[in-house]
C-alpha cells in the first residue's frame, strides 16, 4: 500500500525555492505528497533556513549524504534512496532542477520503474563540461511528465526525441516563490546595519569554471576590485568560493575596499539584497531568473546560460570572465540603467498550481 502518490526530492539550496509552492499547492488541491531531503546541501545556512523561511513543510527523510565528488555524491544518493522509494512504494518521483540529487533519483526511480516528474525540464546550455547540463539531458530523457518554464525548451526537448505530449508550459516556480516573498523581504539596512547610499552590487560566485581555476579566479577578483572602487560590492561567500582563495592564495583579494563579505545568507536576506540592488553579478542560474522578474540589471559571468529568456527578455547579460566585457557592461548599467526587460510569460506565481492540477489529472486518468 503506497503512503504517498508523489514523492518529491530536494538536495540542494536552488531545489528549496523550487519546491515551496509545489509543495503547497500539492497540499490544496490535494496530491498527497511526501518529501525527501537527500541532504547534499547540509550546511544550516544553506538548508535548515530556507525550510524555515520559505515554510516547507519538514522532509519525511533526509538520507544526509553530504558533500563529495560528482560521482560518489551521485552514488550515494542512489544507495540512499533506493530503500525510501522501496518503503513509500509512490506512483511518481518528482525532482525539480539539475543538481546530482536530481539526477541520482531520477536514475533510481526509472530503472524501478516509477514514473518521473520534471519540473524545470528542457533547459540547455548546450555546454557538456558543466556537470548540471548532463544532468538535465539525462533527467529529461527519464522523465513521464515534463514542466518548462520557458516556450522554447519544447525546441530543445522535440530535438532530444522526446514526445511534446510529455511537455507542459507552466511557468518559472522559482518566480512563485519570489512573489509570495517578496514582501517579507528583509530589509538592507537590517543585514548590512545601514543602507549605501549611492547603491550597491551584489556579487555570487561558485561555479568550478571560475572558481576552480585560479587564474580565472584572480582575473574575476581583480575585476570586483575595480567595480568596487566605484560601487560597494556586497558579497555573500559560498564556502566553495572562499575556500578555492585560500588554496590558491588569493585571500586577501577578498580584503579589498569597497568589498563587503558577507556569510551564505538565507533566502529572504537575499531577496531583500537583490531587490535594492543597482546591478548583480553572479555565474549562479537562479539569480539570472531572480534579476529579470525584479527587473534589476545582472551581468552573468559565464560563457552560455541555460535560461535563454533572461537574455532575449529579461535584463540578464553574458560577459563570461572577461574584464573588459564585464566593465563595458557594468559601465553601460551606471550610465543608462542597463536592460530594461519585461517579465516573461507565465511567471506570475500561479506556475505550482497549474503543476498541481496537471498532476492530480494525471494521477486520475
Amino acid at each position: 500500500m503506497s503512503t504517498c502518490e508523489v514523492l518529491c526530492v530536494v538536495g540542494a539550496r536552488p531545489n528549496f525555492m523550487k519546491i515551496a509552492p509545489i509543495m503547497a499547492a500539492f497540499a490544496a488541491y490535494p496530491v498527497r505528497a511526501r518529501l525527501v531531503h537527500t541532504g547534499q546541501h547540509y550546511d544550516a545556512a544553506m538548508s535548515d533556513s530556507f525550510f524555515e523561511q520559505l515554510e516547507i513543510p519538514r522532509p519525511h527523510v533526509n538520507l544526509e549524504v553530504g558533500s563529495a565528488s560528482h560521482a560518489v555524491q551521485t552514488a550515494e544518493i542512489m544507495r540512499a534512496f533506493e530503500p525510501v522509494l522501496d518503503a513509500e512504494s509512490p506512483r511518481a518521483v518528482l525532482v525539480v532542477g539539475d543538481v546530482n540529487s536530481t539526477i541520482a533519483c531520477a536514475l533510481v526511480a526509472a530503472k524501478k520503474g516509477v514514473p518521473v516528474i520534471h519540473v524545470e525540464a528542457g533547459l540547455r546550455s548546450f555546454d557538456r563540461r558543466m556537470p548540471e547540463e548532463i544532468n538535465r539531458v539525462l533527467t529529461d530523457q527519464l522523465s513521464e511528465l515534463l514542466f518548462t518554464t520557458e516556450r522554447g525548451a519544447l525546441d530543445n526537448l522535440r530535438r532530444e526525441g522526446i514526445a511534446p505530449e510529455r511537455v507542459h508550459f507552466v511557468g518559472n516556480v522559482m518566480i512563485d516563490t519570489l512573489r509570495r516573498n517578496l514582501p517579507r523581504a528583509v530589509p538592507v539596512e537590517q543585514t548590512l546595519g545601514h543602507r549605501p547610499q549611492q547603491g550597491y552590487a551584489v556579487l555570487t560566485l561558485h561555479r568550478p569554471s571560475n572558481v576552480d581555476e585560479p587564474d580565472t579566479l584572480a582575473v574575476l577578483l581583480d575585476t570586483v576590485a575595480r567595480i568596487a572602487a566605484r560601487l560597494p560590492v556586497i558579497f555573500p561567500i559560498h564556502p566553495r568560493t572562499r575556500a578555492a582563495a585560500e588554496r590558491f592564495g588569493l585571500a586577501d583579494r577578498l580584503e579589498r575596499p569597497g568589498i563587503r563579505l558577507l556569510p551564505p545568507q538565507g533566502y529572504l536576506e537575499m531577496l531583500g539584497l537583490v531587490r535594492e540592488a543597482t546591478l548583480v553579478l553572479t555565474d549562479s542560474g537562479g539569480l539570472q531568473e531572480e534579476t529579470t522578474a525584479l527587473g534589476v540589471p545582472c551581468i552573468t559571468l559565464r560563457e552560455n546560460t541555460e535560461r535563454p529568456i533572461t537574455l532575449t527578455e529579461g535584463t540578464n547579460t553574458l560577459t563570461g570572465p572577461d574584464p573588459e566585457k564585464i566593465l563595458q557592461c557594468f559601465d553601460d548599467i551606471l550610465t543608462s540603467g542597463g536592460k530594461r526587460g519585461r517579465i516573461p510569460e507565465y511567471w506570475d506565481g500561479r506556475a505550482a498550481e497549474r503543476i498541481a492540477t496537471i498532476v492530480r489529472g494525471w494521477l486520475d486518468s
